[in-house]
């Protein structure tokens, strides 16, 4: 297998408050952890600007226009009540996107087999018309939107492993058939939706756990819901939203995955992309806010990436 691993130049051009979980220092975390010798074989590649009027591939006519008129000459300012900007944000998503697009490009066009996105800020949140839960631009929405419009893929299947419900992608694909959205999530969690009753047009498959929820759970889930489903849509590829905050050392919820369970969800959606789509899968960072914890889970799904095992790893 080769894995390209895109990294994000302007990564910390996006500022958030002091304090706030979503901060640049999630980026040298991962950053730290895979330059490692494990992953010596990664092809590397650092993100250029993408074109922002992409958002409007499933955003709303104005929303790049209100992102705009929200951005400060200077220091941050806020969306809502956990959602910021900063004068050099949008620089940053712009970055981030491109860096996205080039995982595709790469992807499709047989230079890579799979490829991972150390990019910020996080996407799945930001509905058509709405930024929020740290979230401006729904990166992995648009890069389905991209690969269909661009490379005519048929169906694109999205599956969300961060510990809160994308609400923002959801909202985006509910009602269109040729994208397949599964997301598993802690309930109740930020942001309150994706009950399994959210079902879309028959495209939408939402799984909840509770609080406290380990890995075994997880991995009936995925094995029994999930994957039959997804292997029941047959895309063309696979985007994964992969955040690392259902770690049981994340801040923000009360998930109990390990770094192994990473590892194992990885591999079982890689089994599915080789069955299905040429082992296509373009993989974009979204949250995990404890450092150690999102260093382990990205370390333990890019190894298996690159090669179908975790080998040795120092978390």
């Amino acid at each position: 297998m080769t894995t390209l691993l895109v990294s994000q130049p302007n990564f910390a051009d996006h500022v958030t408050p002091q304090g706030h979980a979503e901060r640049a220092d999630r980026i040298r975390a991962v950053e730290d952890v895979l330059s490692q010798a494990r992953f010596d074989k990664l092809l590397r590649r650092d993100a250029v600007s993408g074109d922002l009027t992409l958002a409007e591939l499933v955003h709303d006519g104005n929303y790049l226009a209100k992102l705009r008129a929200a951005r400060p000459a200077e220091g941050i300012g806020q969306l809502d009540a956990d959602t910021f900007i900063s004068d050099k944000s949008l620089s940053a998503a712009a970055t981030g996107l491109g860096g996205a697009l080039s995982a595709l490009d790469s992807v499709l066009l047989g230079e890579v087999d799979n490829a991972f996105c150390a990019i910020r800020p996080p996407g799945h949140h930001a509905e058509i018309a709405t930024p929020m839960g740290f979230c401006l631009i729904n990166t992995a929405a648009i890069v389905a939107r991209e690969a269909q419009r661009k490379y005519g893929a048929e169906r694109v299947a999205i599956i969300d492993f961060d510990v809160h419900h994308g609400n923002g992608t959801q909202d985006i694909f509910k009602d269109d058939p040729t994208v397949f959205y599964a997301s598993s999530h802690q309930m109740p969690l930020y942001p309150g939706t994706g009950k399994p009753s959210e079902t879309g047009v028959g495209n939408i498959v939402n799984v909840a756990f509770d609080a406290n929820t380990d890995g075994e759970v997880m991995r009936d889930a995925y094995l029994t819901r999930i994957i039959p489903a997804l292997v029941n849509f047959s895309p063309d590829l696979i985007l994964l939203s992969a955040g690392f905050d259902a770690h049981e050392l994340d801040p923000l919820a009360q998930l109990r995955w390990t770094s192994s369970d990473y590892s194992w969800l990885t591999g079982k959606l890689m089994d599915a992309a080789d069955r299905l789509c040429g082992n296509r899968i373009v993989s974009l960072l979204e949250g995990g806010y404890d450092l150690k914890g999102l260093a382990g889970g990205a370390s333990h799904h890019v190894a298996m990436l690159m090669d179908g095992a975790v080998g040795r790893l120092d978390e």
